[in-house]
């Protein structure tokens, strides 16, 4: 088994992934792709990577709020910091963590499982296969996949965030509507314009990056080898973690520093 750098340094993989993502990123803006037959497969990929996991997501995204919360602000009322403890869960939270662990958790449940579906359909050679009949494998196997997995990175870490922020209200200020008019200003002080252009630019690299790298990885499986498919998928895997993790430092240096 290759050691993690391997993976990552292979430059060729590199630059088919990029030449992959820039096909892929021109058919997901074309309306032509959308057939129904793709608009169905796209559905499926959501069901299966978004909704089946939501109730279960959203439970641990609340108990994770809880936690991040009550660390906080014992932390800020320890250090005499307590009137900062609300814009500190909403920067540290909000516009890190959940973002940040729903691409991981994401990767991890349907990242891998498209990535070996991909290698499986190239080793029993069903996207040459394709290719010889005249039908598009981009288009109709692979643009609906991307577009449900990135979909599904947006959705759930849409959902997170509001509930997110809703808990930390409630933690605050109880059923009450007087800490409304404070947590509105606090919250807008954080969102503005900048941040929630960054936040969405962020939360569109990962979507991308989580939908885009298994698939792409997932090509360079070789028709009628088998053994071909564990490197591809613990490639795409090793890959796409390594560039969830630039994007989030990326992410981190152009706020903080």
């Amino acid at each position: 088994m290759a050691f993690a750098g391997e993976y990552i340094f292979r430059a060729r993989s590199w630059r088919r992934i990029l030449r992959f993502a820039g096909f892929a990123t021109v058919a997901l803006l074309s309306p032509s792709t959308y057939r129904p037959a793709t608009r169905e497969l796209a559905v499926r990929q959501i069901y299966y990577t978004a909704w089946q996991v939501l109730p279960g997501y959203l439970l641990f995204s609340s108990v994770l709020t809880l936690v991040i919360i009550e660390i906080v602000f014992s932390a800020a009322r320890e250090y005499g910091l307590a009137r900062y403890s609300l814009e500190l869960v909403l920067r540290v939270l909000v516009l890190e963590l959940i973002p940040l662990l729903t691409a991981l958790f994401v990767a991890l449940r349907s990242g891998a499982a498209i990535g070996a579906e991909i290698a499986l359909m190239c080793v029993g050679g069903e996207m040459e296969d394709r290719e010889e009949a005249g039908a598009s494998p981009l288009h109709d196997e692979l643009v609906p996949r991307i577009a449900g997995a990135a979909l599904s990175v947006a959705s759930l870490t849409t959902l997170s965030c509001a509930l997110a922020v809703s808990l930390t209200y409630l933690v605050m200020y109880g059923f009450s509507e007087w800490g409304l008019p404070e947590f509105t200003r606090v919250v807008a002080g954080v969102f503005d314009e900048a941040v929630l252009a960054g936040f969405a630019l962020k939360c569109l690299l990962f979507g991308l990056a989580v939908a885009l790298i298994p698939v792409a990885t997932g090509l360079e499986a070789e028709r009628g080898n088998p053994r071909s498919v564990p490197s591809a998928v613990l490639g795409g895997l090793v890959k796409l973690f390594s560039v969830i993790v630039v994007i989030e430092i990326l992410s981190l240096m152009v706020k903080y520093v």
